[in-house]
């Protein structure tokens, strides 16, 4: 997802990974000195190219870039790298059993990797993706996969040329290239060419039968498991001949290329909030005149009584022509997108409806009402209505974090909920996504995990008591107070019994291009991402209780956390001190991302989208949701509950969970920079307001540093080393690029304060460019 929080421009990223390339090419021991020298050269015009290159976003990117920027990994980066993850495993099995890497080859014994996408579906509080831009998201990710199938198809053909007079054709392959000659003109030219090679004949009548822009000419593929089947064909031919290695060095990466994209390259979700959709309900109602203008206002017991019997029957509430209003025009539009879609080419390249801030049973009953509006909820077999894509609840904060295991135990006893998992095949899938983001907004760092934690643990119970498989979609971000932190790490911290082989999480803004922008740091990311769940899937399946003590000790730790984390945003004063002392006000004027920095343009803090919110206190120096509210707990905890607090110190040790979250709250903490952040502070105009927050958030910060060392016997610098040279080789440079950025912002808020608008336009470029070098130096945005 292209969240606003990559603040490079992509001409940047391009050269960056320019400069990288002829960097790795120089170090080739291969090159004579002349050779050399011209890679020299070619590296100092890359440099002054960059020089000499705007590095900050003028003006917001459009959605249409961001898709660019999604499908460039999308076409360029993974299909290259997927193959080489699949040689790795092969290669790691037959090193650490012994026995031939050959026996990995079945493709169904394999890990598979798909790709999901949000530019062009995201549509949360983001005006700007309409139905039209959904439209051609989803054609040009179909259009991108069938590209890559086609070049791969072409270089696999030229590949096999294995010459009939050397070999008997298998059975198979003769009775394939037989149904190809009934293909019509399709086949006909297919089997016209390599008549003495028929296993390349047989590639090009994959070639001849692969989709074009008509999806009713006659001949062609109408499901990517029909690519699958023919190319599994050939590999049973090839090994009937002893070709064993060409079907797995050749034809085995296409497969599995299949399997990942489909003829979709990417399932394009669609998230809309759940007020959102009461407006739209309410519009419907009104056009349909019914009294539901105050549809939002209902009682769940009204809403839930509409709901459910307006699901028991097909007929729609307004006639497809009828302009309800805007909301409801914008999101009947878009599932009409998505019917038209599974009409013409199946449901495979459509992700899930899902609703964010999802509070009750009838924020998830609205879509399917919606849904229905549009073709997407409709008879089966029976005339009982199902909904064709799945409908996904997306918990937030802390409190619907709690609520959600009623939640969604209602929601999957539902009838239509009940009726449209009974379509899948086997053991139903559920989807449910958790927020990291808001979650930590609303109760701070140790707060938002626990809950996290502890949803987790009760959804999963919720799903296996009704034998329905659960996938849990975790939306993390760049940053600790987002979710981020070391991958093996997390999947260890994952409660038991929540990972069942089926994993989903976000890939957001900068971290894209710090993962994936070279096929080898690619690669690698993608390795520890697939060892880890498999790792974490094989431990889920063996018993492994975590002790009933360490959940209540750090469930009273957390809610002492959260108590310290909200006084302090509640306290008069805070948002003055925010607003002064961050360059919040910069952030909101910039261009990273298309998208808005608020939900619907109100200026409160829980209108406030989470990246700028975490973006602003990284900036400042504070990283304050990393960490803020841990030491008061564990201090109160120490004084007034002593037994619970040696629990914690036990299950700091013990527990994976507690030792990541600790582990990542102190890496927060140690990012902190005091003397930076009495700079910003000096910002704040009120004395009072400024000595106050300045004073309070100095002594948690100690505190928290006081009370971690407790916890572990010592200080960070003696446990964790390489973590803090890593931040004192930064700490200079970036002394400097916050000084700057300090006297950037008290110049241009004191053009803005004396009516110099086109001072302060003409300073703003520098001091986004400020913003744009900490983020640099820091590694991360929001």
């Amino acid at each position: 997802t292209a969240h606003p929080t990559e603040a490079k421009r992509a001409t940047v990223l391009e050269q960056h990974r320019e400069l990288y390339l002829l960097l790795v090419s120089r170090e080739n021991q291969m090159w004579t000195p002349a050779e050399q020298n011209g890679i020299r050269e070619q590296v100092k015009g890359v440099l002054e190219r960059l020089w000499r290159t705007g590095e900050i976003f003028l003006a917001k990117p459009d959605i249409a870039s961001e898709r660019r920027g999604v499908l460039h990994y999308l076409r360029d980066v993974f299909p290259h790298v997927l193959p080489s993850i699949d040689r790795r495993l092969r290669d790691a099995w037959a090193a650490s059993t012994g026995r031939p890497a050959e026996e990995l080859t079945d493709i169904d014994q394999l890990p598979t990797l798909t790709f999901g996408n949000w530019v062009g579906g995201d549509r949360d509080g983001h005006h700007l993706v309409t139905a039209t831009v959904t439209a051609q998201t989803l054609r040009e990710l179909r259009e991108s996969a069938l590209e890559i199938l086609r070049n791969r198809l072409i270089q696999l053909g030229a590949s096999l040329s294995l010459s009939r007079r050397l070999h008997d054709m298998p059975y198979g392959l003769r009775a394939a290239l037989a149904a190809a000659a009934n293909l019509g003109e399709v086949g006909e030219r297919a089997l016209a060419r390599n008549p003495e090679e028929p296993w390349r004949q047989f590639v090009n009548v994959m070639l001849a039968r692969l989709p074009d822009g008509n999806p009713d000419a006659p001949g062609r593929y109408r499901h990517p498991r029909e690519l699958a089947d023919d190319l599994a064909t050939l590999v049973e031919s090839l090994r009937a001949v002893g070709a064993d290695r060409l079907a797995t060095v050749e034809v085995l990466p296409l497969q599995r290329l299949v399997a990942s994209f489909g003829f979709h390259l990417a399932a394009l979700d669609v998230r809309q909030n759940s007020g959102f959709h009461d407006r739209a309900m309410a519009q419907l109602l009104t056009a349909a005149g019914l009294d539901g203008g105050d549809f939002a206002d209902w009682s769940e017991e009204r809403r839930l009584a509409l709901l459910t019997s307006e699901l028991t029957h097909p007929r729609p509430l307004a006639h497809s022509q009828t302009q309800a209003g805007s909301e409801a025009t914008a999101v009947l539009d878009c599932y009409r997108v998505i019917a038209n879609h599974i009409e013409t080419y199946g449901p495979e390249g459509i992700g899930s409806l899902i609703v964010s801030m999802t509070r009750s049973l009838s924020d998830l009953l609205v879509v399917y009402v919606l849904a229905r509006e549009a073709g997407l909820v409709r008879p089966d077999d029976q005339g009982q209505l199902i909904c064709l894509v799945p409908v996904v609840p997306l918990f937030e904060t802390i409190d619907d974090l709690i609520a959600a295991p009623d939640l969604l135990a209602r929601f999957l006893d539902h009838p239509i909920t009940q009726r449209s998992l009974a379509r899948q095949a086997g053991t139903p899938l559920v989807q449910v996504m958790l927020g990291y983001s808001d979650s930590n907004k609303d109760g701070g760092i140790l707060m938002s995990q626990w809950a996290l934690h502890t949803a987790q643990r009760e959804l999963a119970s919720v799903a296996t008591e009704r034998g329905i498989r659960l996938r849990f979609f975790h939306g993390r971000g760049g940053t600790i107070s987002r979710g981020a932190g070391p991958t093996h790490r997390f999947f260890q911290a994952l409660p038991h019994g929540s990972l069942t082989g089926s994993f989903r999480l976000t890939e957001q803004g900068e971290t894209i291009a710090q993962k994936y922008a070279n096929r080898i740091t690619a690669g690698y990311n993608l390795e520890l991402l697939t060892a880890g769940i498999l790792g974490a899937t094989f431990r889920h399946r063996k018993p492994s209780p975590t002790p009933e003590t360490y959940r209540e000790a750090v469930g009273r730790l957390a809610e002492r956390s959260r108590g310290a984390y909200q006084r302090l945003l509640q306290a008069d004063g805070f948002m003055t001190y925010w607003a002064s002392a961050t360059p919040i006000d910069v952030l909101e004027r910039s261009s990273i991302g298309s998208r808005p920095s608020r939900r619907s343009g109100r200026r409160t803090l829980e209108d406030l989208r989470a990246i700028p919110w975490v973006f602003s206190w990284n900036q400042s120096r504070h990283y304050l949701t990393g960490w803020y509210g841990l030491g008061t707990a564990l201090e109160q905890l120490e004084q007034e509950e002593p037994e619970h607090f040696q629990v914690v110190c036990e299950a700091s040790r013990q527990w994976s969970f507690l030792r990541y979250v600790l582990m990542n709250a102190e890496t927060s903490l140690a990012s902190v920079d005091l003397d930076i952040v009495a700079d910003y502070a000096g910002l704040v105009e009120d004395v009072g307001v400024r000595e106050r927050f300045l004073a309070r958030i100095t002594g948690e910060w100690r505190r928290t540093e006081a009370m971690l060392e407790r916890l572990y016997g010592g200080h960070r610098s003696e446990r964790r080393p390489l973590m803090m040279k890593t931040l004192r080789l930064r700490e200079e440079p970036l002394r400097h690029l916050h000084a700057q950025q300090v006297q950037l912002i008290r110049r241009w808020r004191g053009l803005l304060a004396n009516a110099d608008s086109d001072g302060a336009d003409h300073l703003l470029p520098t001091l986004l460019l400020s913003i744009n070098a900490l983020a640099s130096g820091l590694r991360t945005t929001g």
